[in-house]
């Protein structure tokens, strides 16, 4: 399924929802911020990490499929 998923929407994921809103600062960063500090405490922060992280995380994944392909 990574395979077939072309670069282009990824990289727009990532764009749009992985670090939607913009300002003052993408959500995704500020999540990840709080994780360190053991602040992420209620639910919704936790769902905004997953939601925010999830484009990322997709990325990753079809990056290390893509080298894991390319190595044999």
């Amino acid at each position: 399924m990574l395979d077939k998923l072309p670069w282009t929407i990824v990289l727009v994921m990532c764009v749009t929802l992985g670090l939607a809103p913009f300002t003052p600062e993408p959500h995704v960063w500020e999540k990840i911020r709080m994780l360190a500090a053991g602040d992420l405490v209620r639910a919704v922060d936790w769902f905004d990490l997953v939601l925010h992280g999830s484009p990322w995380l997709l990325a990753l994944a079809k990056l290390g499929r893509g080298i894991g392909r390319a190595r044999g």
